[in-house]
């Protein structure tokens, strides 16, 4: 399944008070590798209809001012209205966080999800199975 690796340092305004990262850098890197795997899938026009369903992290290592982090967010799956994610956030040390992402489709007009166009599933898992 589709799959992308960002590579990010660890910035001044994502550590906290202890001088390693701030829980919600986690979140941040694994979302502008969400953003870069929809642009590489032409799907940047998803932006706003993708609520969080569930995000869970797991802190493993802990990430310090300048350290160099790559993300790695891999599709799990893909469901009729939301899409699984797994991510894992690798520092100097190994793998500093992990966990998984799901997303539902949700137009900003819509009272609740909505099932993925099938130009989204085609996007991520092929042609066989949008059909």
């Amino acid at each position: 399944m589709a799959e992308v690796t960002l590579e990010r340092r660890v910035e001044w305004y994502d550590t906290d008070a202890a001088g390693h990262q701030h829980h919600s850098c986690i979140v941040r890197f694994v979302e502008a590798a969400e953003a870069e795997l929809m642009r590489q899938h032409g799907l940047a026009w998803l932006f706003g209809r993708t609520p969080r369903v569930r995000h869970e992290i797991n802190y493993r290592k802990r990430l310090w001012f300048g350290e160099v982090v790559q993300t790695n967010l891999r599709l799990r799956r893909v469901g009729t209205t939301s899409m699984t994610f797994e991510f894992e956030v690798r520092g100097q040390e190994g793998v500093a966080a992990d966990g998984e992402l799901i997303i539902a489709h949700a137009p900003p007009d819509a009272s609740s999800s909505s099932p993925w166009p099938a130009e989204v599933v085609t996007a991520f898992v092929g042609e066989a199975v949008a059909k």
